[in-house]
Protein backbone atom coordinates (compact mmCIF):
# COMPACT_ATOMS: atom_id res chain seq x y z
CA UNK A 1 0.00 0.00 0.00
CA UNK A 2 1.59 3.42 -1.17
CA UNK A 3 0.75 6.21 1.11
CA UNK A 4 1.19 9.70 -0.06
CA UNK A 5 1.39 13.01 2.21
CA UNK A 6 -0.26 15.89 0.83
CA UNK A 7 -0.13 19.47 2.06
CA UNK A 8 -3.21 20.72 3.56
CA UNK A 9 -4.87 23.42 1.65
CA UNK A 10 -5.25 25.33 4.88
CA UNK A 11 -3.98 24.86 8.36
CA UNK A 12 -5.89 23.14 10.59
CA UNK A 13 -7.42 25.36 13.32
CA UNK A 14 -7.32 23.27 16.35
CA UNK A 15 -3.90 22.41 15.77
CA UNK A 16 -3.09 26.16 15.45
CA UNK A 17 -4.53 26.30 18.90
CA UNK A 18 -3.48 22.85 20.39
CA UNK A 19 0.06 23.42 19.39
CA UNK A 20 1.23 26.17 21.67
CA UNK A 21 -0.49 24.98 24.43
CA UNK A 22 1.12 21.25 23.69
CA UNK A 23 4.66 23.14 23.79
CA UNK A 24 4.47 24.65 27.03
CA UNK A 25 2.66 21.26 28.54
CA UNK A 26 5.85 19.35 26.97
CA UNK A 27 8.01 21.63 28.30
CA UNK A 28 6.97 21.44 31.58
CA UNK A 29 7.23 17.59 31.73
CA UNK A 30 11.23 17.56 30.15
CA UNK A 31 12.24 20.40 32.43
CA UNK A 32 10.83 17.62 35.26
CA UNK A 33 13.18 15.03 34.27
CA UNK A 34 16.16 17.68 33.79
CA UNK A 35 15.98 19.47 36.51
CA UNK A 36 15.81 15.36 38.44
CA UNK A 37 18.73 14.87 36.45
CA UNK A 38 20.34 17.51 37.82
CA UNK A 39 19.45 16.75 41.59
CA UNK A 40 16.93 19.36 41.87
CA UNK A 41 13.64 18.79 43.07
CA UNK A 42 12.10 18.78 39.54
CA UNK A 43 8.55 18.91 40.38
CA UNK A 44 8.60 21.64 42.56
CA UNK A 45 11.02 23.66 40.17
CA UNK A 46 8.56 23.76 37.61
CA UNK A 47 5.44 24.30 39.75
CA UNK A 48 7.60 27.17 40.78
CA UNK A 49 8.20 28.55 37.41
CA UNK A 50 4.85 28.12 36.00
CA UNK A 51 2.21 27.94 38.65
CA UNK A 52 4.00 29.97 41.55
CA UNK A 53 3.49 33.35 39.70
CA UNK A 54 0.04 33.22 39.57
CA UNK A 55 -0.89 32.25 42.89
CA UNK A 56 1.74 34.00 44.82
CA UNK A 57 -0.57 37.57 45.51
CA UNK A 58 2.96 39.75 45.64
CA UNK A 59 4.23 38.12 42.25
CA UNK A 60 1.38 38.84 39.50
CA UNK A 61 2.17 42.90 39.81
CA UNK A 62 5.54 41.62 38.69
CA UNK A 63 4.31 39.31 35.59
CA UNK A 64 2.08 42.10 34.36
CA UNK A 65 5.47 44.56 34.23
CA UNK A 66 7.37 42.02 32.83
CA UNK A 67 4.67 40.95 30.04
CA UNK A 68 4.17 44.58 29.03
CA UNK A 69 7.50 44.97 26.89
CA UNK A 70 7.65 41.46 25.56
CA UNK A 71 4.02 41.84 24.37
CA UNK A 72 4.82 45.40 22.60
CA UNK A 73 7.49 43.95 21.14
CA UNK A 74 6.42 40.78 19.55
CA UNK A 75 3.10 42.54 18.44
CA UNK A 76 5.33 44.68 16.11
CA UNK A 77 7.92 41.70 14.97
CA UNK A 78 4.53 39.66 14.12
CA UNK A 79 3.64 42.01 11.38
CA UNK A 80 6.84 41.67 9.87
CA UNK A 81 7.15 37.79 10.54
CA UNK A 82 3.65 37.67 8.53
CA UNK A 83 5.43 39.54 5.61
CA UNK A 84 8.24 37.37 5.89
CA UNK A 85 10.01 40.14 6.70
CA UNK A 86 12.70 39.49 9.73
CA UNK A 87 13.84 42.15 12.20
CA UNK A 88 15.66 40.01 14.43
CA UNK A 89 17.20 43.74 15.97
CA UNK A 90 14.10 44.50 17.96
CA UNK A 91 16.59 44.33 21.14
CA UNK A 92 18.65 47.31 19.66
CA UNK A 93 15.64 48.95 18.78
CA UNK A 94 14.73 48.60 22.38
CA UNK A 95 17.53 50.20 23.76
CA UNK A 96 17.75 53.12 21.47
CA UNK A 97 14.07 54.11 22.28
CA UNK A 98 14.91 53.94 25.79
CA UNK A 99 17.79 56.30 25.03
CA UNK A 100 15.81 58.54 23.38
CA UNK A 101 13.16 58.71 26.09
CA UNK A 102 15.86 58.77 28.72
CA UNK A 103 17.62 62.06 26.56
CA UNK A 104 13.89 63.74 26.80
CA UNK A 105 13.99 63.09 30.53
CA UNK A 106 17.67 64.72 30.69
CA UNK A 107 17.01 67.55 28.55
CA UNK A 108 13.59 68.58 30.54
CA UNK A 109 15.68 68.84 33.75
CA UNK A 110 12.83 69.14 36.60
CA UNK A 111 10.12 70.01 34.52
CA UNK A 112 7.34 67.02 33.99
CA UNK A 113 3.46 66.08 33.57
CA UNK A 114 1.65 64.88 30.80
CA UNK A 115 3.05 66.71 28.04
CA UNK A 116 7.03 65.39 28.90
CA UNK A 117 5.97 62.19 29.32
CA UNK A 118 3.88 61.66 26.07
CA UNK A 119 6.87 63.32 24.12
CA UNK A 120 9.64 60.89 26.04
CA UNK A 121 7.49 58.41 24.93
CA UNK A 122 6.70 59.55 21.12
CA UNK A 123 11.03 59.91 21.13
CA UNK A 124 11.06 56.36 22.08
CA UNK A 125 9.39 55.36 19.27
CA UNK A 126 11.08 57.44 17.02
CA UNK A 127 14.52 56.13 18.01
CA UNK A 128 13.48 52.56 17.06
CA UNK A 129 11.79 53.37 14.37
CA UNK A 130 14.75 55.24 13.14
CA UNK A 131 16.86 52.18 14.21
CA UNK A 132 14.73 49.73 11.90
CA UNK A 133 15.09 52.06 8.79
CA UNK A 134 18.56 51.13 8.58
CA UNK A 135 18.18 47.53 7.89
CA UNK A 136 15.00 48.39 6.05
CA UNK A 137 17.20 50.37 4.04
CA UNK A 138 19.94 48.33 3.37
CA UNK A 139 17.58 45.35 2.90
CA UNK A 140 15.73 47.68 -0.11
CA UNK A 141 18.44 49.14 -1.53
CA UNK A 142 21.24 47.07 -1.88
CA UNK A 143 19.41 43.49 -1.23
CA UNK A 144 21.24 43.42 2.47
CA UNK A 145 19.85 40.77 4.37
CA UNK A 146 18.14 42.33 6.86
CA UNK A 147 18.60 39.23 9.63
CA UNK A 148 22.08 40.45 9.60
CA UNK A 149 21.58 43.74 9.39
CA UNK A 150 18.96 44.26 12.04
CA UNK A 151 21.09 41.85 14.29
CA UNK A 152 24.61 43.54 13.99
CA UNK A 153 22.79 47.18 14.73
CA UNK A 154 21.41 45.63 18.01
CA UNK A 155 25.71 45.52 19.20
CA UNK A 156 26.25 48.95 18.26
CA UNK A 157 23.42 49.93 20.51
CA UNK A 158 24.79 48.33 23.51
CA UNK A 159 28.15 50.37 22.54
CA UNK A 160 26.25 53.57 22.15
CA UNK A 161 24.51 53.06 25.51
CA UNK A 162 27.76 52.31 26.94
CA UNK A 163 29.38 55.24 25.72
CA UNK A 164 26.26 57.60 26.83
CA UNK A 165 25.46 56.24 30.43
CA UNK A 166 29.39 55.66 31.31
CA UNK A 167 29.82 59.34 29.80
CA UNK A 168 27.99 62.19 29.02
CA UNK A 169 24.59 60.86 30.71
CA UNK A 170 26.73 59.59 33.95
CA UNK A 171 24.85 60.99 37.04
CA UNK A 172 27.12 63.48 38.70
CA UNK A 173 25.87 62.30 42.15
CA UNK A 174 25.72 58.45 41.12
CA UNK A 175 29.38 57.68 43.09
CA UNK A 176 31.10 56.71 39.78
CA UNK A 177 28.64 54.05 38.59
CA UNK A 178 27.82 54.11 35.00
CA UNK A 179 23.94 54.99 34.95
CA UNK A 180 21.67 58.00 33.83
CA UNK A 181 20.57 60.17 37.15
CA UNK A 182 17.13 58.59 37.94
CA UNK A 183 13.86 60.38 36.48
CA UNK A 184 11.95 63.12 38.40
CA UNK A 185 8.54 61.73 39.84
CA UNK A 186 6.77 64.20 37.80
CA UNK A 187 8.45 62.41 34.67
CA UNK A 188 7.43 58.52 35.45
CA UNK A 189 4.49 56.14 34.44
CA UNK A 190 1.31 56.90 36.65
CA UNK A 191 0.95 53.72 38.42
CA UNK A 192 -2.86 52.52 37.26
CA UNK A 193 -3.28 50.11 40.94
CA UNK A 194 -1.99 51.96 44.34
CA UNK A 195 0.19 49.68 46.09
CA UNK A 196 1.73 47.75 43.69
CA UNK A 197 4.29 48.55 40.33
CA UNK A 198 1.75 48.02 37.62
CA UNK A 199 2.17 51.01 35.75
CA UNK A 200 0.53 52.39 32.17
CA UNK A 201 2.33 50.80 30.73
CA UNK A 202 0.70 47.46 31.21
CA UNK A 203 -2.67 49.33 29.97
CA UNK A 204 -1.22 50.19 26.80
CA UNK A 205 0.04 46.43 26.00
CA UNK A 206 -3.23 45.31 27.32
CA UNK A 207 -5.06 47.53 24.67
CA UNK A 208 -2.13 47.16 21.49
CA UNK A 209 -2.75 43.12 20.48
CA UNK A 210 -6.82 44.65 19.68
CA UNK A 211 -5.81 47.75 17.97
CA UNK A 212 -3.06 45.24 15.92
CA UNK A 213 -6.16 42.82 15.41
CA UNK A 214 -7.78 45.57 13.64
CA UNK A 215 -4.87 46.15 11.50
CA UNK A 216 -4.27 43.03 10.14
CA UNK A 217 -7.70 41.20 10.17
CA UNK A 218 -9.94 44.42 9.00
CA UNK A 219 -7.60 46.54 6.48
CA UNK A 220 -6.05 46.89 3.73
CA UNK A 221 -3.36 46.70 5.14
CA UNK A 222 -3.35 43.40 7.21
CA UNK A 223 -4.12 42.14 3.56
CA UNK A 224 -1.39 42.87 1.94
CA UNK A 225 0.81 42.05 4.67
CA UNK A 226 -0.57 38.70 4.45
CA UNK A 227 -0.31 38.22 1.02
CA UNK A 228 3.20 39.59 0.01
CA UNK A 229 4.50 36.84 3.20
CA UNK A 230 2.45 34.04 1.47
CA UNK A 231 2.59 34.70 -2.11
CA UNK A 232 5.05 37.45 -3.37
CA UNK A 233 4.07 36.57 -6.85
CA UNK A 234 0.11 37.54 -6.62
CA UNK A 235 1.42 40.25 -4.46
CA UNK A 236 3.20 41.50 -7.15
CA UNK A 237 0.60 41.21 -9.69
CA UNK A 238 -1.68 42.29 -7.48
CA UNK A 239 0.15 45.82 -7.46
CA UNK A 240 1.13 45.39 -3.82
CA UNK A 241 5.06 46.95 -3.01
CA UNK A 242 6.77 44.85 -1.51
CA UNK A 243 9.89 47.17 -0.98
CA UNK A 244 6.64 49.33 0.74
CA UNK A 245 5.91 46.34 2.86
CA UNK A 246 9.57 45.57 3.87
CA UNK A 247 9.73 49.65 4.55
CA UNK A 248 6.24 49.44 6.89
CA UNK A 249 6.95 45.98 8.66
CA UNK A 250 10.26 47.09 9.81
CA UNK A 251 9.01 50.97 10.71
CA UNK A 252 6.42 49.86 13.01
CA UNK A 253 8.23 46.73 14.25
CA UNK A 254 11.11 49.46 15.17
CA UNK A 255 7.87 51.16 16.88
CA UNK A 256 6.82 48.95 18.75
CA UNK A 257 10.14 48.45 20.24
CA UNK A 258 11.60 51.83 20.64
CA UNK A 259 7.92 52.35 22.48
CA UNK A 260 9.01 49.41 25.09
CA UNK A 261 12.04 50.46 25.64
CA UNK A 262 11.07 54.30 26.15
CA UNK A 263 7.87 52.15 28.98
CA UNK A 264 10.02 50.10 30.92
CA UNK A 265 12.20 53.31 31.46
CA UNK A 266 10.06 55.59 32.21
CA UNK A 267 7.81 53.33 34.18
CA UNK A 268 9.16 50.32 35.89
CA UNK A 269 13.28 51.23 36.63
CA UNK A 270 13.54 55.30 35.88
CA UNK A 271 17.32 54.85 35.15
CA UNK A 272 19.27 53.39 32.99
CA UNK A 273 22.68 51.65 33.56
CA UNK A 274 25.04 48.68 31.75
CA UNK A 275 22.56 46.01 32.88
CA UNK A 276 19.49 48.07 30.66
CA UNK A 277 19.92 45.24 27.92
CA UNK A 278 17.39 42.48 29.27
CA UNK A 279 16.83 40.23 26.42
CA UNK A 280 13.02 41.36 25.96
CA UNK A 281 14.16 42.50 22.35
CA UNK A 282 15.24 38.42 21.41
CA UNK A 283 12.60 36.75 23.95
CA UNK A 284 10.09 38.57 22.07
CA UNK A 285 10.65 36.77 18.94
CA UNK A 286 9.67 33.54 20.77
CA UNK A 287 6.50 35.24 21.84
CA UNK A 288 5.68 36.15 18.85
CA UNK A 289 5.67 32.83 17.03
CA UNK A 290 4.57 30.98 20.42
CA UNK A 291 1.47 33.39 19.77
CA UNK A 292 1.38 32.03 16.19
CA UNK A 293 1.75 35.74 14.91
CA UNK A 294 -1.87 36.45 16.29
CA UNK A 295 -2.54 39.51 18.42
CA UNK A 296 -4.46 37.82 20.54
CA UNK A 297 -2.07 35.21 20.62
CA UNK A 298 1.00 37.13 21.41
CA UNK A 299 -0.67 38.56 24.50
CA UNK A 300 -1.45 35.30 25.79
CA UNK A 301 2.51 33.80 24.92
CA UNK A 302 3.66 37.66 26.29
CA UNK A 303 1.88 36.83 30.11
CA UNK A 304 3.30 32.71 29.60
CA UNK A 305 6.97 33.89 29.08
CA UNK A 306 6.48 36.24 31.38
CA UNK A 307 5.31 34.27 33.87
CA UNK A 308 8.40 32.08 33.35
CA UNK A 309 10.87 34.80 33.80
CA UNK A 310 9.28 35.83 37.37
CA UNK A 311 8.93 31.71 38.18
CA UNK A 312 12.56 31.37 37.13
CA UNK A 313 13.43 33.60 40.40
CA UNK A 314 11.14 32.23 42.55
CA UNK A 315 12.78 28.74 41.83
CA UNK A 316 16.39 30.08 42.44
CA UNK A 317 15.15 30.85 45.79
CA UNK A 318 12.66 27.84 46.95
CA UNK A 319 15.26 25.17 45.41
CA UNK A 320 18.60 26.95 44.89
CA UNK A 321 18.69 26.26 40.97
CA UNK A 322 21.34 28.12 39.97
CA UNK A 323 21.24 31.86 38.04
CA UNK A 324 22.87 31.71 35.08
CA UNK A 325 26.04 34.00 34.01
CA UNK A 326 25.80 36.65 32.20
CA UNK A 327 28.37 36.87 29.12
CA UNK A 328 29.66 40.16 30.72
CA UNK A 329 30.65 38.47 33.84
CA UNK A 330 32.99 35.72 32.26
CA UNK A 331 35.28 38.40 30.65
Amino acid sequence: MQVKLEKRPAPSRWMLVVTPIASVLLTMAIGVVVFDLLGIDGFRAVIDIFVSPILLSYKWQDVAVKAAPLIIIALGLSIGNRANVWNIGAEGQYIVGALCAAGIGIAAGTAGGPIIILIMLLAGMAGGTAWASVPAGLKTRFGVNEILSSLMLTYVAVQLLSYLVGGPWKDPNGRNFPATAPLQPEQTLPILIPGTTVHLGVAIALVLPFVFWLVTARSVFGYQIRVVGSAPNAARHGGFDSDQTVWLSMLIGGAMAGLAGALEFAGALKAINLGFPSGYGFTAIIVAFLGRLHPIGVLIAGIVLAITYVGGQVAQTTVKIPMPRRESSRR
